[in-house]
C-alpha cells in the first residue's frame, strides 16, 4: 500500500488505485497524511476545508469523510500494512508507516545526498527522489489557503532537490546534465533568481556563453515588468563571473580556476588541468576504480565483497534445480525485470541454503563486483534479522564506513541501492520469513541478481517483484542412497543396500534428516545400516536420532510450527492424526473439529509453509516426519541412543 502526495493524492495498492471519492474526502487523507502518526483535530480540518465560512454541518461531512475513508482502507488491507485510520475525542490520526508515503521517502532520499563530498552517490539518489514525483503536489485537493501553503512547501522542496542535482553533476564535470536538469525548472519558475543563477552557470560551463547571458537579461526584464525590482545578488554575481570570465579567456567557454573554485554559487565545481571541471573526491574514474569521498562514503571497498560461506559438502542431487536458477538468474528465459530474482522454497531439511550457496559459488565468477549473503533467521531462535541490520552489515561490506551509514532503514535502503545500481553483484538472502523482510535488500541494478530462500512461498516476491520460484522437492531413493554413499563410502552402503534404502524411506527423502543418520553411523563405524533402521523404525525415538548436536528435523520443525497461528498449529496437530498421512479437506475438517471453509484456509497457509502438500486439487499430504513430530509438538524422547 502506497500513498502519494508528490502529484495526485491516491492510495495504491496491488489491485491498483483506490477509489478516494471526492475532492473534500482527498483532502482529508492529504491533511492526515501531511501529519502522519499525529493527532489531527476536527477543527483544523474543518478551518482546512473551507475557504469561506463552513456550512453548520461541516462536522457531520468532515465525520462522514472519515468513515468512508476507514472503510476504504479496510476493505483494501490496510491493517496487513500497518495501517489505521484512529478518533481520539474529537481528532483524528492515520497512523502508518511513514515509508509508505512518497513524500517521507522523498525527503529521506533527499537527506542523505551529500552533492559536493559524494556527487556520484548524490546524482541516483537524487533522480530516484525527484521519480517520486508525479505531477503537482496535492492535486485533487481543495485550493484553500492551507493547502495552497502545503503545496507550495512541498514544491519548494522539489526544486532544492532540482539545484542540489544539478550542484552534483556540474561537481562530476556533468555541465550539460546539469543544465539540462535547470532548464525546465527554470522554464516553469521564471523568478526564482537561485535557479537561473545556476543554469546561467552551467550553461556558460557547456561553451554556451550566450545563452547564459541571455537568461539573465530575460529574468532582469520579467523582475522589472512583474515586480518591479532589480536582479537580486545571486543572479547579479552569476552574470559578472560570467563576464570577468570571458574578459579572462574569450572565447575558450571555459571558467578560470580561481572564479569557477571560489566565485559564488558554484560550490564543488573546481577546474582540472585541462581546463575542464575537476572531479571531486568521491567520483568514480572508470580506469582506477572508486575512491572514499570527504564524507567517508565509498562507492565500494578496495576488494569486492565475498560473503558467500563455504560450499556444501557432498553436494549432489540438485541439478533440475540448479538450472532452473541458472535460467532465472542469468539465462535468456529469465524475467524481464531489470535485477533478476529467484527463490528457492521448500520443507524444512530439504536443502534449500546448500542449493543456493551451491549455485552462487558456481556462478561467482558472474559477479565479479562481489557477493552478499545474510541469513534472515525467518525461521531460527528468536527473532527474525530486522532489515536495517542486514543494510547496515551489506553497506560496510561495500565500503561505507559505519559512521557514515543511515540510522533510518529506508534512507539506508535507498543508498544500498544508489551504490550497486551500476554493478554486477550477487546477494544471497537465506532463511527469509516474510516478503516485506526481502524487499529493502533487493538491488535494482541491471547487473545484480538476488536469490532467496525460505520455508514460505513467498508469493508476495512473486507478485511484486517478479520472482522466478524454484522448489526443492525430498530425495527420491537413488538421490538418498547416493547420499549416503558419498559421505560414508560406497563400500558400506553397499554391503547392506535394503537397509540402505529404508533409511532413506525413514527419513522421508530429506537430506537433513539423511546427514543427522550418517552423524550417527560415522560415531558407530562397526554398525552396519540395518542396525540404526532398526532403531528408527521406533517413532517415539526416530526424530531424537535424525539430530546432532543443534542441528536435525526436530529442531528445524519447531521453527516451522513456532510460526503457526495458534488455530493452524491445531490444525496441524489434528492431520497427525491421519493413519496414511493422505486425505482431503472434508477429512481434514472432520479430524480438526472445525467447519469446512476455515479447514481449507488453514490447509493452504499450512501448503504455503511446506508443513502439508497438496498433490492434486483437494488432496493433501503430511510427511511421516512432520506427523511424528505434531503428535507431541517436541520430537523429543526419553532415549536419544540407539540401543544395542
Amino acid at each position: 500500500m502506497e500513498f502519494s502526495l508528490l502529484g495526485p493524492v491516491s492510495v495504491t495498492t496491488a489491485g491498483g488505485e483506490l477509489a478516494l471519492g471526492p475532492a473534500k474526502r482527498r483532502s482529508v487523507l492529504a491533511l492526515l497524511l501531511l501529519r502522519p502518526n499525529t493527532t489531527v483535530p476536527l477543527e483544523q480540518l474543518i478551518d482546512s476545508l473551507w475557504e469561506d465560512e463552513p456550512p453548520e454541518h461541516a462536522r457531520t461531512v468532515v465525520q462522514g469523510h472519515v468513515s468512508r475513508l476507514r472503510a476504504t482502507l479496510a476493505a483494501a488491507g490496510a491493517e496487513a500494512y500497518g495501517v489505521e485510520l484512529a478518533t481520539h475525542g474529537s481528532a483524528y490520526v492515520l497512523r502508518l508507516p511513514e515509508e509508505l508515503i512518497d513524500a517521507h521517502r522523498f525527503g529521506e532520499l533527499v537527506s542523505l545526498a551529500r552533492p559536493e563530498a559524494a556527487p556520484a552517490d548524490a546524482v541516483p539518489l537524487l533522480r530516484e527522489a525527484l521519480g517520486l514525483w508525479r505531477g503537482p503536489a496535492l492535486t485533487g485537493t481543495v485550493s484553500s489557503p492551507p493547502f495552497a501553503a502545503a503545496t507550495h512547501a512541498l514544491d519548494e522542496r522539489r526544486l532544492t532537490a532540482v539545484e542540489t542535482l544539478a550542484r552534483a553533476h556540474s561537481a562530476l564535470g556533468e555541465h550539460e546534465q546539469a543544465a539540462s536538469v535547470l532548464y525546465n525548472a527554470a522554464v516553469q519558475h521564471p523568478l526564482r533568481e537561485g535557479l537561473i543563477a545556476a543554469l546561467m552557470r552551467a550553461l556558460f560551463r557547456t561553451g554556451r556563453q550566450s545563452d547564459a547571458l541571455d537568461w539573465y537579461h530575460r529574468t532582469r526584464r520579467l523582475l522589472n515588468e512583474e515586480l518591479g525590482v532589480d536582479p537580486g545578488a545571486r543572479l547579479r554575481e552569476a552574470y559578472e563571473e560570467i563576464l570577468r570570465a570571458e574578459e579572462a579567456a574569450p572565447g575558450t567557454g571555459t571558467v578560470p580556476a580561481a572564479r569557477t573554485a571560489g566565485g559564488p554559487g558554484a560550490p564543488g565545481a573546481g577546474t582540472g588541468a585541462d581546463g575542464g571541471a575537476e572531479r571531486p573526491a568521491a567520483a568514480v574514474s572508470r580506469e582506477t576504480g572508486p575512491t572514499v569521498g570527504t564524507d567517508g562514503v565509498a562507492g565500494t571497498g578496495p576488494v569486492p565483497p565475498r560473503l558467500l560461506p563455504r560450499p556444501p559438502a557432498r553436494f549432489l542431487g540438485r541439478g533440475a534445480a540448479l538450472e532452473r536458477l541458472t535460467a532465472a538468474l542469468t539465462g535468456d528465459s529469465g524475467p524481464d525485470s531489470d535485477s533478476p530474482l529467484a527463490v528457492v522454497t521448500g520443507p524444512a531439511g530439504v536443502g534449500k541454503t546448500a542449493c543456493a550457496v551451491q549455485w552462487a559459488h558456481q556462478h561467482a565468477a558472474d559477479f565479479p563486483d562481489g557477493q552478499l549473503f545474510a541469513d534472515l533467521r525467518g525461521f531460527g531462535e528468536g527473532d527474525a534479522t530486522e532489515p536495517a541490520a542486514v543494510l547496515r552489515f551489506f553497506l560496510t561490506a561495500l565500503g561505507t564506513p559505519e559512521h557514515a551509514v543511515p540510522s533510518s532503514a529506508t534512507a539506508a535502503s535507498a543508498l544500498y541501492r544508489s551504490l550497486v545500481a551500476d554493478r554486477r553483484l550477487l546477494v544471497v538472502l537465506d532463511n527469509a520469513r516474510s516478503s516485506a523482510q526481502v524487499r529493502p535488500l533487493l538491488p535494482g541494478g541491471p547487473g545484480c541478481a538476488t536469490v532467496v530462500t525460505s520455508r514460505s512461498r513467498l508469493d508476495g516476491l512473486v507478485a511484486t517483484d517478479c520472482a522466478r520460484p524454484v522448489g526443492l522437492q525430498e530425495f527420491g531413493v537413488p538421490e538418498g542412497i547416493a547420499l549416503l554413499g558419498a559421505m560414508l563410502g560406497a563400500e558400506r552402503v553397499d554391503e547392506d543396500p535394503e537397509a540402505a534404502r529404508e533409511l532413506v524411506e525413514l527419513c522421508d527423502g530429506l537430506p537433513l534428516a539423511l546427514r543427522a543418520a550418517v552423524a550417527q553411523l560415522t560415531a558407530r563405524p562397526r554398525w552396519r545400516l540395518a542396525r540404526l533402521a532398526a532403531a528408527l523404525r521406533d517413532e517415539r525415538r526416530r526424530l531424537s536420532l535424525l539430530s546432532a548436536e543443534d542441528t536435525g528435523i526436530a529442531s528445524a520443525l519447531r521453527m516451522s510450527v513456532a510460526r503457526l497461528s495458534a488455530d493452524d498449529a491445531r490444525l496441524l496437530s489434528a492431520l497427525a492424526t491421519s493413519t496414511d498421512g493422505q486425505l482431503n479437506a472434508s477429512a481434514a475438517a472432520a479430524l480438526a473439529g472445525s467447519d469446512l471453509e476455515h479447514t481449507q484456509d488453514g490447509l493452504a497457509r499450512l501448503a504455503e509453509m511446506h508443513l502439508v502438500d497438496e498433490k492434486a486439487t483437494d488432496v493433501y499430504t503430511i510427511s511421516t516426519l512432520t506427523q511424528l513430530f505434531a503428535r507431541d509438538g517436541t520430537g523429543e524422547a526419553e532415549e536419544t541412543e540407539p540401543r544395542n
